[in-house]
């Protein structure tokens, strides 16, 4: 049987801070969900970069088309990708914004302010 001692008001509150608690978990996911884009996204622009690196240092008399194409190809594919990472690091500032908007609502109605669970991931630093 269960205990009388606990009212609906200690079972509101628990499940109050059980809620809490999983919205600070799928806060945090989306964070790390960000950061492993930013980290893949990282990693392509500078393997795609050191490979544009190889064919710049060839003296153009001795590029050929096929090397010309391809400097071309590379300039595109990274010039997307830091667009791509442009639109998460916007994403990021936006989630981040709405998150302490949500915060100030929370604290001005007597809650407890999430701010501290809502700063920006420490790696996305920006572009």
């Amino acid at each position: 049987m269960a205990d009388s001692t606990i009212t609906a008001d200690d079972i509101e509150g628990e499940l109050f801070k059980i809620d809490r608690i999983r919205d600070v978990l799928v806060r945090r996911e989306s964070e790390l969900r960000y950061m492993m884009d930013d980290i893949q996204l990282c990693k392509e622009i500078t393997r795609l970069k050191k490979e544009l690196q190889k064919l710049v240092s060839i003296p153009d008399n001795d590029k050929s088309s096929e090397d010309r194409q391809k400097e071309e190809e590379l300039l595109q594919q990274i010039h997307k990708l830091v667009e791509t990472r442009d639109f998460l690091v916007d994403d990021v500032e936006f989630e981040r914004l709405r998150c302490a908007s949500a915060s100030l609502v929370s604290s001005q109605l007597g809650g407890t302010p999430v701010t501290a669970r809502c700063e920006k991931p420490e790696g996305l630093l920006g572009r």
